[in-house]
């Protein structure tokens, strides 16, 4: 009964620094051009579409595999040796699982997404650049409106 009390209390460990190192970040995507991403004082803005580029997104994972990963790397550490060795090799095994898993998800989806860096004038004159997953009937010329970090044809 107390291996397997250790061995819930590792896993948990492990669940717990998995989570911590996920990403809420309110900024999915980012601007790498001369153009603005956009001040926050103003979430709604019309403007006229100068360029759009395809960029690739980044690479992100779910955190699915470093959690799977984790789980079978605990699971074979447990394996190994008895008492304290026991649990600190539960331990190890879950965080090296987790590295693994996490590096196979991100090697899975190595490409990442195809984006669209949208470039705008604005109707007071400031230049910002939006990056979105689709462009839809977006075309350079276009009055659009921007609308919470969405660029929409007008």
């Amino acid at each position: 009964m107390n291996a397997n009390r250790k061995f819930i209390v590792a896993l948990l460990a492990t669940g717990a620094l998995l989570t911590g190192c996920a990403s809420n970040s309110s900024q999915p995507y980012g601007s790498n051009s001369g153009y603005g991403s956009g001040s926050s004082s103003a979430s709604a803005g019309y403007g006229v579409i100068e360029s759009i580029q395809v960029v690739q997104g980044e690479n992100r994972t779910s955190g699915a595999g470093g959690v799977l990963g984790g789980v079978v790397g605990a699971l074979a550490g447990s394996q190994i040796g008895s008492g304290g060795g026991r649990t600190a090799a539960t331990v190890a095994g879950g965080l090296a699982g987790a590295v693994v898993g996490n590096n196979v998800e991100k090697n899975r989806n190595a490409a990442g997404p195809e984006m669209y860096q949208i470039n705008m004038r604005m109707d007071n004159g400031e230049y910002r650049a939006v990056t979105q997953d689709s462009a839809y009937d977006l075309r350079v010329g276009n009055r659009v409106r921007l609308v919470d970090g969405r660029v929409y044809r007008y």
